[in-house]
């Protein structure tokens, strides 16, 4: 086994609310009970204070690190980052990660069964937040007897969440990690995320939400398609695929797939189908339009004020998503409210999929800024 590996891992899950102590989301609407699916890398020190929770992307999960079995060809999802001496070190840190509700790999959500019906939940389902989201996290984090988080770091959707997690609960995080992302989502990502539901609702396999096995797979697909060109740069799909043809230089002058960026495409499509839930898209995607710090917290130069987080805030400077000027304006609004905050923006080819791919460098950023918060413990800068 390679000593940086966490190894083999085991999920876990957690379960709470009831009838009579129902989980009640942003809302207003209730949901009882609530299964939380997580995983826990490194042992955690005496008083629990050396844990870091990671939150997973749109398509995420709690699988963050290691394998589940000595066959296992699936790595967690950040492995990289996460084992001995890696940026999350287990050797120093108790590394969380849990499936976000409204998932569909172990966490409550529509793909869950309904304990009246027998049946899975469907659009049913109540609408959740990247509030619920962290309020779950909370529960979790209390039932794991942590009272405060050391670090909280995640990208993208990963990365509001941390940012709620540092408005919602400013007295439970000591240090704040956000990657590729921002204060909300932009009116172009909301659109792309609007295609990408529309391709599932318009499946006829769709069912109105109420699909049996198989599901609108090729909505799915085509969501993840549209999803995918986001993730990538320019520069990075022109030198990668450019116009090159699958065959030779012959065109078919039909409807078939010619580009490899077509092909590419389509696999990418093709694989997210067989793992994810249709309607777990949706529900993500419109967690991911609703967030809204301004909308939520107020005027960003002062939304911050309340935080006790020293924040670190990295962007990609080909990332169209999520672009450097929208991580910039976190950055000084956190500067507005003198905060401790620390920004970077890494140069890289790869566009919004970097935080998750650059991993390498993105270590180093991370293992500096988390091992200053130990320094700064030490003298007494951070309590």
């Amino acid at each position: 086994m390679d000593r940086k590996s966490v190894g083999l891992v085991q999920s876990h899950t957690y379960t709470f609310a009831d009838a009579d102590e129902p989980l009640v989301l942003e809302s207003g609407k209730t949901l009882a009970p609530v299964a939380v699916a997580y995983e826990t890398y490194g042992s955690p020190n005496a008083d629990r204070s050396n844990a870091v929770l990671i939150c997973h992307a749109l398509s995420g999960d709690a699988h963050a690190a290691g394998y589940h079995h000595p066959h296992d060809k699936h790595l967690g999802w950040w492995d990289g980052m996460i084992g001995p001496g890696k940026a999350f070190d287990t050797d120093r840190y108790w590394v969380i990660c849990s499936n976000a509700i409204g998932g569909c790999k172990g966490t409550t959500g529509p793909a869950s069964i309904h304990p009246k019906t027998g049946k899975a939940h469907g659009l049913d389902f109540p609408i959740v937040t990247i509030r619920d989201m962290v309020d779950v996290q909370q529960r979790l984090i209390t039932h794991l007897g942590i009272e405060r988080l050391y670090s909280v770091a995640g990208g993208s959707m990963g990365g509001f969440q941390v940012l709620e997690w540092a408005l919602r609960y400013p007295e439970k995080v000591r240090s704040a990690i956000c990657l590729a992302s921002s204060a909300r989502l932009s009116a172009q990502g909301i659109a792309f995320n609007a295609v990408g539901r529309n391709a599932i609702t318009k499946d006829s396999a769709w069912a109105e939400g109420h699909y049996e096995g198989d599901g609108p797979e090729n909505g799915l697909a085509i969501a993840r398609m549209v999803g995918h060109i986001t993730y990538l740069s320019e520069l990075l799909m022109d030198s990668k695929f450019g116009r090159r043809l699958q065959s030779a230089d012959r065109l078919s002058y039909d409807f078939s797939t010619e580009f490899a960026v077509e092909s590419y495409l389509n696999h990418k499509g093709n694989a997210f189908k067989r793992r994810f839930d249709a309607n777990s898209y949706l529900y993500m995607t419109k967690a991911m339009d609703y967030f809204d710090i301004e909308r939520s917290y107020g005027p960003l130069n002062r939304a911050f004020a309340d935080i006790q987080a020293r924040f670190m805030i990295v962007a990609y400077s080909t990332d169209w998503l999520f672009p450097s000027a929208q991580s910039k304006a976190l950055v000084h609004a956190l500067l507005a409210c003198n905060k401790d905050v620390s920004f970077i923006e890494v140069d890289s080819p790869y566009g919004h999929d970097a935080f998750l791919v650059e991993e390498d460098r993105l270590a180093q950023i991370m293992a500096a800024f988390l091992s200053g918060g130990e320094k700064a413990d030490v003298l007494g800068g951070h309590s």
